[in-house]
């Protein structure tokens, strides 16, 4: 059950909330038939408008006003198929630089930008041999996630690729393979898992209780703005503890490090609990962790597309160039989503997800995500905020809220928005701005 967690959550940002379920409902009536039933098409078509105000912080930069349109069209083909297109179209109405055009550039002035028309495409199920998904990258990890944690391919306002996530299995051998950028030559990894006791015994009933990882990980650095490369390697063995239904316990250790580098490595242990009930999804992870020579685990995390410009602290240089403290960290995290009903698709009542460390030296950094759902679905509210190096010089924070409020069942719906963000500039640094939004949409599902 967990190790396929975080690609299962993953693929889950395809289902809409009112575009039926992903499975089709079963009729009392229906009668046995060794023919597979045919395959039931559902589909969801949206179009909202708003306006958007992009404004510079401590004076930086120029204030612009936009129409953005958004269209969106969904079709959910069942558990081994479907498809999310669709991206925003802003218009200028005010500001920015003399002679800029209607359309906003920095939004198309890249091949990677044309990946945002692609949200999601999946082939293959999370449990079948093979799967493939295409899409955003929002909190990604890759399996263990002492690499790759919390990633996000969409931090930089200016860079929107597509990114993508194949999945397989053969026997003993798991693999998880990912790409932040289909288009462009950018993050790419894999991790292969071996489960230990198929090899040393034959095949178990329960399969994963006994496994054996290595990762790797390689930024080439050439799209979306050029960087350093980087590359970063572990080793991870877990074991699942206790099995209960609905629930595991595990502990995991691990090695990693900077290949290309001597004497930047890293190593872990901690304990974890998943739990799956009709109504509640919950994932639980603590790790102590050391780092020794500048290598980290969660090296690829939430702002990494940030970092790699301009890392958090005060030296002002990339992550692949920044000096990194040795000593020992504390790392929790928590993912929890919950529904009053069995619903058993993305959108619930709650969902939260929390990640934070806490560094000996005196550093701490903290991630999360909270959305609610209020007055029988018809009012959603979203929070999410980042803060890195916290308790240092160059400090660095960031955070944003929605609100949706829905009419007529669901078919037209008012929302608003608004955060921070920082803009990455060609000389390296990032320039502070806001973002404010305010509009309509309209959807049919069917």
């Amino acid at each position: 059950m967990g190790r396929r967690r975080w690609v299962g959550i993953l693929l889950l940002w395809l289902l809409p909330m009112t575009g039926g379920a992903s499975e089709p409902p079963v009729s009392e009536e229906a009668t046995p038939s060794p023919a597979p039933p045919p395959r039931r098409w559902y589909y969801l078509t949206r179009l909202e408008a708003a306006t958007l105000a992009l404004l510079p912080r401590a004076g930086a930069g120029e204030r612009e006003g936009f129409v953005q349109v958004e269209p969106t069209v969904i079709l959910d083909g069942g558990p081994e198929f479907g498809l999310n297109v669709g991206a925003p179209v802003r218009l200028r109405l005010w500001g920015g630089a003399a002679g800029a055009s209607v359309v906003r550039r920095e939004d198309w002035d890249s091949l990677s930008d044309w990946g945002q028309l692609v949200r999601g495409l999946k082939f293959g199920s999370d449990t079948a041999p093979l799967g493939v998904w295409f899409g955003a990258l929002e909190g990604y990890s890759l399996l263990t996630g002492h690499l790759v944690r919390r990633y996000s391919n969409r931090m930089n306002p200016d860079y929107h690729p597509a990114g993508g996530v194949l999945t397989g299995t053969v026997g003993p051998l798991y693999t998880e393979a990912f790409v932040s950028d289909v288009l462009g030559a950018r993050l790419m990894g894999a991790e292969l898992s071996l489960d230990m006791q198929h090899v040393l015994f034959g095949k178990p009933k329960e399969k994963g209780r006994y496994t054996l990882a290595l990762s790797a990980v390689h930024d080439w650095g050439k799209v979306g703005g050029r960087a350093p490369s980087v590359t970063l390697a572990h080793l991870d063995a877990t074991a699942v503890v206790l099995v209960r239904p609905g629930f595991e316990a595990l502990v995991v250790a691990g090695w990693g490090g900077r290949p290309i580098e001597g004497g930047a490595w890293g190593a872990v242990a901690g304990v974890g609990a998943d739990a799956v009930t009709p109504t509640l999804d919950m994932t639980l992870r603590l790790e102590v962790r050391r780092q020794h020579g500048g290598f980290r685990q969660g090296f690829f995390g939430p702002d990494y597309e940030l970092a790699r410009f301009h890392a958090a602290g005060p030296e002002g240089v990339p992550l692949a160039e920044a000096a990194f403290p040795e000593g020992f960290s504390l790392y929790g995290e928590a993912a929890v989503g919950w529904d009053a009903v069995s619903y058993g698709g993305r959108y619930r009542h709650l969902q939260l997800s929390l990640g934070a460390e806490a560094f000996t030296w005196g550093r701490f950094d903290v991630d999360g995500r909270v959305a609610v759902q209020l007055f029988e679905r018809s009012l959603e509210v979203a929070l999410k905020g980042l803060g890195v190096g916290m308790g240092q010089p160059g400090a660095r924070y960031l955070g944003a809220a929605e609100v949706r409020w829905r009419v007529l069942r669901g078919r037209l719906y008012a929302l608003g928005t608004g955060g921070t963000l920082l803009f990455p500039q060609g000389d390296g640094t990032l320039r502070p701005g806001a973002f404010a939004s305010v509009g309509l949409g309209v959807e049919h599902a069917r």
